[in-house]
């Protein structure tokens, strides 16, 4: 899942404090010369990449589709060489008609496609609810049904706590949206101005109780990087928006959109040409966001520069609003593969799975094929040692698979709050960080815009990986994997750190990761280059 951030106050982070915004492109920045906790991407380049040649890499984004025609993107975008764009054909033989920058796996044939979808807790529940719904283990006589029953029992459990994680914040979004609304309109009325800024709401005599609360409410929104009270409306509109999805569809059993738009034999993981070639979807912030993270034009004058030079991005849509499904990620896995994705980037997760075998044979056909994935550790505060955030590197078989890595979030803040406070940690399961908090990048239709998460983090250290294998072709995944790992930046290893999720619990670094290690590319290049007998 696309996750948005949910805060234990929402307020509260909506009145954050100016001294709190982000250095610009800080993600590339060097640690030593900027004082900032970047991969060094500006300085690779200039000290130890000019003059270099490299080859041309294709990443896969598995995601909610890339605008492709981005100004960033376009220019970077995968294009399949063997199909012929719009002739209805299957030119190369591939299974997937039209199939130019990518595929979506959430699209039917008649070109329409689903963009809600529920939670995986809600099809499970769904699933088991008219066998055990009202039932006791009197009323079942074999071991595998009280098992059952009790695995429906808890998949309700799961369903009414979430529900009731996101009423709160969706009822308190509602109230500041319609809020800001009157208030505005109140402004507007008394002044005359067409937007309200900062300099209308605090000449504005308010009156009533609510007209002084919105008045404070507005006046730290605009005193933090909102021009006027039309872009934070805007703003608050996407968060009841993106609430309410989750109640209106992830967590409404009535609700499926997938046999009526897909149409596949959803039962059937071996069932994989279905979809359609829209890979850009009704709504692609999120992949288009990533892509850019990854591989946005460098020096082009315009918008931002991605962390990787010479890369190709291919889009295959897997994921709605709502859980991406355990067969749509195998199949977009084994598409990537297929099509020569070298990489693969997924910024997605969840906490329950349909079919893990499904997409763990599908990690081990990209290991197979010598295919790196990529993958945000998860933004629930939460130790992914013990709650599983599917997809995993663990099989069902008690193997770890050896090309996936898990991507932990840190914030450019230093010390105590190096790491984000929504990051999912893990001794055990997160073997990097990255820079998540407050990450500029592309968005649909020509736009830019910042976005935290451990699904900004991992396409940060994907396009580090990138790069690697850019200037070092014959690096396998297990060798890139160990390059990012033992060359990461460990200052703060044995530093206590606030904890993910609390509000000044202090742990070790060193206790929410393998490595305690901070990606670098500068270090990685360092290390490729010494590395002789591996580079060849």
């Amino acid at each position: 899942m696309k996750k948005i951030l949910i805060t234990a106050s929402l307020l509260s982070a909506l009145l954050v404090k100016a001294q709190d915004k982000r250095p610009d492109n800080w993600f590339n920045l060097d640690p030593s010369a900027d004082k900032v906790n970047g991969v060094s991407t500006e300085r690779t380049y200039a000290e130890l990449l000019k003059d270099r040649k490299s080859n041309t890499v294709i990443v896969a984004v598995l995601d909610s589709g890339v605008d492709y025609q981005h100004e960033d993107l376009k220019d970077v975008m995968w294009t399949n060489p063997g199909e012929i764009a719009g002739n209805g054909i299957d030119d190369d033989k591939n299974g997937y008609i039209d199939d130019i920058h990518g595929w979506n796996f959430q699209g039917g044939k008649d070109g329409k496609n689903v963009e809600y979808d529920n939670l995986e807790v809600t099809r499970l529940l769904r699933k088991y609810k008219s066998k055990y719904d009202g039932k006791t283990e009197a009323d079942f006589a074999t071991k595998e049904e009280k098992k059952e029953l009790a695995y429906y029992q808890s998949l309700k459990k799961s369903h009414e706590e979430i529900k009731a994680k996101f009423e709160g914040p969706y009822n308190q979004v509602t109230f500041l949206h319609d809020g800001l609304i009157k208030f505005d309109k109140a402004v507007k009325a008394k002044t005359g101005a067409e937007k309200v800024t900062i300099e209308e709401v605090n000449k504005f005599d308010a009156q009533t109780k609510e007209e002084k609360q919105f008045k404070f409410i507005s006046s730290n929104m605009l005193k933090n990087g909102m021009s006027n009270l039309d872009e934070a409306i805007h703003e608050m509109k996407e968060n009841v928006d993106q609430l309410g999805s989750y109640l209106n569809y992830g967590l409404n059993l009535d609700f499926d959109p997938r046999p009526e738009i897909v149409k596949d034999n959803y039962n059937d993981p071996n069932d994989r040409n279905y979809g359609n070639a829209d890979c850009k979807g009704p709504d692609s912030f999120h992949g288009t966001h990533v892509a850019g993270i990854i591989a946005a034009s460098r020096k082009n004058g315009i918008g931002m520069d991605g962390v990787a030079a010479n890369v190709r991005i291919m889009s295959v849509r897997c994921v709605p609003s709502g859980d991406e499904r355990d067969k749509d990620v195998a199949n977009a896995i084994r598409y990537a593969v297929d099509n020569g994705a070298q990489l693969i980037n997924m910024s997605f997760g969840k906490a329950f799975s349909w079919d893990k075998k499904a997409v763990d044979d599908a990690v081990k056909y990209a290991e197979s094929k010598g295919v790196l994935l990529m993958h945000a550790a998860g933004n629930d505060s939460k130790d992914i040692d013990t709650e599983i955030h599917y997809p995993c590197k663990k099989m069902e078989n008690g193997k770890e698979a050896s090309n996936f890595m898990d991507v932990g979030a840190l914030s450019w803040k230093a010390d105590q709050k190096i790491v984000a406070p929504f990051s999912n940690y893990g001794k055990k399961t997160v073997d990097i960080y990255s820079p998540g908090v407050d990450i500029y990048s592309t968005a649909p239709e020509g736009k830019y815009k910042d976005a935290s998460g451990t699904s900004m983090a991992c396409p940060v250290a994907c396009g580090v990986a990138a790069v690697l294998k850019s200037y070092y072709p014959n690096l396998t995944p297990q060798q890139i994997k160990k390059i990012l790992i033992k060359s990461s930046i460990k200052n703060y290893k044995s530093e206590k750190v606030i904890k993910p999720g609390t509000k000044d619990e202090m742990v070790k670094f060193s206790k929410l990761g393998k490595n305690g290690g901070i990606i670098n590319l500068y270090e990685a290049i360092k290390m490729a280059d010494s590395m002789k007998k591996i580079v060849g």
